[in-house]
């Protein structure tokens, strides 16, 4: 592989994680820990990372246009999802949404709705839903990841956990065949969790191309979701684990929504 291709797929996996090692990367492309350092002083020079000891981190002008470049991927699938998602949820209730574009783009189809109280460790969703006819808006409290404006840590876990929410609305960065789903920021997933067990029902969103992604921590199986909103039919695996968990799969496309008992 060329030099130019792996630093390539180097910023790649920052764009979806905080952090990269010179051991699992050298691993990766079957290559020594002498040619990744070579390739993390190179992308630093260049301004796309910074190094640490034992790999690199995203810098925070970098992570910022990760995150915005992340906005425009799948964005009609994005839109017709996140109105899926609003017509699963009735005025005059409670909600908790985590961090992720698709959970941003449903905060904007939920705008529309009455009486809303809406928890949130996302503070675009706060601004998205601020001024409408939402009764409530509560920021989670705790240590705010400048990149994508995501309230992380344990302080998050804490404050989510006075909450007792109708629905719970989450991303994730990777689904499983076997219905696992899955993140990269054990910070994150902690909060994503809190979510999930805080809520009454639970819904996850998340675009298809995330079955064709893999990250290393799982938030949940499906058996801890009520309803998969999806913009494609999903792997054959993933909806026999669906059915044994009872876990309804809603897919959506441009024209219509159909759902796969």
């Amino acid at each position: 592989m060329h030099a130019n291709t792996r630093q390539d797929q180097i910023l790649e996996l920052l764009s979806t994680q905080d952090r990269v090692e010179v051991e699992d990367l050298a691993a990766r492309f079957g290559v020594s820990l002498q040619t990744i350092r070579t390739d993390l002083r190179d992308l630093s020079a260049r301004g796309a990372l910074s190094r640490v000891h034992g790999g690199a981190v995203r810098t925070a002008s970098a992570a910022n246009r990760a995150y915005a470049d992340r906005r425009k991927q799948n964005a009609k699938a994005k839109q017709n999802m996140a109105d899926a998602v609003a017509d699963l949820v009735p005025d005059n209730c409670s909600l908790a949404l985590n961090i992720g574009t698709s959970t941003e783009q449903t905060a904007r189809a939920l705008a529309g709705h009455r009486g809303l109280t809406v928890l949130s460790n996302n503070i675009n969703i706060i601004k998205i839903l601020m001024g409408g006819e939402i009764k409530d808006l509560i920021l989670v409290g705790g240590t705010i990841r400048q990149s994508d404006g995501a309230i992380v840590g344990e302080d998050a876990v804490e404050f989510i956990s006075r909450y007792k929410v109708d629905f719970a609305v989450i991303g994730a960065s990777a689904l499983d065949d076997d219905g696992a789903v899955l993140d990269h920021d054990a910070r994150e997933v902690s909060v994503a969790r809190a979510i999930l067990q805080n809520a009454r029902t639970k819904v996850l969103i998340c675009d298809g191309s995330k079955f064709e992604r893999s990250a290393p921590i799982r938030i949940c199986d499906l058996s801890d979701l009520d309803v998969v909103v999806t913009d494609r039919a999903p792997p054959q695996r993933f909806i026999k684990a669906a059915q044994a968990a009872g876990t309804r799969i809603l897919t959506v496309d441009p024209d219509e929504s159909r759902e796969n008992d």
